[in-house]
This record gives C-alpha cells, sequence and structure tokens, in this order.
C-alpha cells in the first residue's frame, strides 16, 4: 500500500485557485444577466451653473495645477485668491438664480411650478 504525504503548502494555492476562478465565474455572470453600473453620471445639468462660473472654476483649477508642480509660495497665494474669487462667483451665481426662480412664484401662471 502506497502512503499519501499531507502537504499544507500544496493545499493552500489551489485553494486559492480555484477560489479566484469560481469568483470570476460568478462576477462575470452577475454582470451579464444584472449589468453592472458605475453608479450615477456625476456631471448632472446644474442648475446655476453658467459661462461666468465655467471661467471661475476652469482658472481656479489652473493655478492649482500650477501650485502642484511649483510647490512654491507665490502659487499658493495666486491659488488662494483664485479659490476666493472662483467662490465668490459661485455663490452670486447661486443667489442670482434663486431669485430668478423665486420671482416667479408670485405670478399667477407659474404657481403651479412649486411641486
Amino acid at each position: 500500500m502506497e502512503t499519501i504525504i499531507f502537504r499544507p503548502q500544496l493545499v493552500k494555492p489551489a485553494f486559492e485557485y480555484l477560489w479566484h476562478k469560481m469568483k470570476k465565474i460568478m462576477t462575470e455572470t452577475a454582470q451579464h444577466i444584472c449589468a453592472m453600473s458605475k453608479g450615477p453620471y456625476r456631471h448632472k445639468d446644474i442648475w446655476w451653473w453658467n459661462e461666468e462660473v465655467a471661467e471661475a472654476v476652469r482658472e481656479k483649477k489652473i493655478k492649482y495645477r500650477k501650485w502642484k508642480t511649483e510647490n512654491s509660495k507665490d502659487a499658493w497665494m495666486e491659488y488662494k485668491k483664485c479659490r476666493q474669487s472662483a467662490k465668490r462667483v459661485i455663490s452670486s451665481a447661486k443667489e442670482k438664480k434663486q431669485k430668478e426662480c423665486t420671482s416667479h412664484l408670485n405670478d399667477p401662471e407659474h404657481q403651479n411650478e412649486i411641486f
């Protein structure tokens, strides 16, 4: 009769291989049947966004990249000023749009637009 020697170091790689193979089959099947989503679309239409806001944010991103590449105090100060400016532009755009939306509520033809 032949003696069987148990080698735990050989069992673990085989188990991990089988586990990953099973996991791959299950995830592929689930993706095929259920369809996989990466989540909601991040760039939804923002009700207060306009060209002025877009320009301020674009400028802020440019200053941020410049600060990250140069890593200087002057670049940081430029970015900080641009960031504050962008916040003001966004705030004023939101306020302007809110006033525009609420001004219609008193009109009889726009009263049903609340809900």
